[in-house]
């Protein structure tokens, strides 16, 4: 997914809030919520964006994360991407309903569907890009980045799909699509050690998750209201919760099911810059991945049968576009 906000003046990265319309919740958990971003055009999808944000920039090295739907394109629009460059990540997409074309400038041609998760490694340069198909009606899911660090922040383009199992645990059904949690693991590579899974929790069910004390999480909720570890999140917050957690406790509070995804990690404790869909170390980092975008540079290739022309960089701030880091992690 492309960052599609074109004001040079404000950064797709700007800041979101912890929500101050509730009292506080239980110790160990804050609540985020997101805001709504266009993706562009007449007709833009918007998006539900809870991360980064001032508050914090990163769960572990999920560093992006775009929550939208359900969204009906008879009468919304339908996603439609032209090709966009990523430098310093992975990608990560994960539906719930509908189906997206893939196409990259290594050659793949894909699609995603519900259940299925697409991760794509952009490294030192990678364009790809994303248009819903003639047959969704429509689309629903999650768009979310991954950090590299600095040791592997030029790694080779890489795709990776993989489908998995659901696995039924205390009135809950899970698919680990990274990482490790009940008893399943995705084989799936990624560059730290990294958690994500979609948890569906029964109505009224109470599931207790046994996690690495070493990560932070962050619970995300799609439908539903889940109280987690005490504390009350609605659709389309996400609670975190920092490292020294040994378990996770998620009661639904409705009378249907309740749709959550699950993200963890160790902190990532580098700084990173983060502007349009780039991520680098230094201003100089952007300004020459930018540069190199708008030269059609080898740098990021070319995607065979793309389906528009590319998408152009929007200007860069009249500023030093400056580090961000999370505050110092608990525990």
């Amino acid at each position: 997914m492309s960052d599609a906000e074109t004001d040079a003046a404000v950064l797709s990265y700007g800041a979101l809030v912890v929500d101050g319309s509730r009292p506080a919740g239980a110790p160990g958990v804050d609540v985020l919520s997101a805001r709504e971003v266009p993706l562009g055009g007449p007709r833009a999808m918007h998006v539900r964006r809870t991360l980064p944000q001032r508050e914090r920039t990163l769960i572990g090295a999920w560093c992006f994360a775009d929550h939208f739907g359900p969204h009906q394109v008879a009468s919304l629009g339908s996603m439609d991407l032209p090709p966009h460059p990523h430098t310093g990540l992975q990608t990560v997409s994960w539906l719930f309903s509908g189906e997206f074309e893939h196409r990259d400038t290594l050659g793949t041609h894909a699609f995603i569907r519900p259940g299925e998760m697409n991760l794509m490694t952009g490294g030192y340069g990678i364009a790809h890009s994303e248009v819903s198909t003639p047959e969704t009606t429509v689309i629903h899911g999650v768009q979310l980045w991954v950090a590299l660090p600095e040791e592997h922040r030029n790694a080779a383009r890489d795709f990776q799909h993989y489908e998995p199992e659901l696995a039924q645990v205390d009135g809950a059904g899970i698919r680990v699509f990274l990482g490790s949690l009940v008893g399943r693991t995705s084989p799936v590579r990624t560059f730290t050690p990294l958690l994500g899974a979609e948890i569906v929790i029964e109505p009224r069910a109470t599931l207790t998750l046994a996690v690495d004390a070493a990560f932070e999480h962050g619970l995300l909720v799609d439908s539903g209201e889940i109280r987690l570890t005490g504390t009350l999140l609605r659709p389309a917050e996400l609670g975190y919760v920092p490292r020294g957690a040994g378990t996770l406790t998620m009661v639904n509070e409705t009378d249907a099911p309740a749709r959550t995804v699950l993200l963890g990690g160790p902190p990532f404790e580098e700084e990173i810059i983060m502007w349009w869909n780039f991520i680098g170390r230094s201003h100089e980092d952007i300004v020459k991945a930018r540069e190199d975008w708008e030269a059609s540079s080898d740098r990021f290739g070319v995607i065979k049968d793309a389906p528009a022309a590319p998408l152009p960089a929007p200007a860069l701030p009249n500023a030093v576009i400056a580090p961000r880091r999370n505050p110092p992690a608990a525990g």
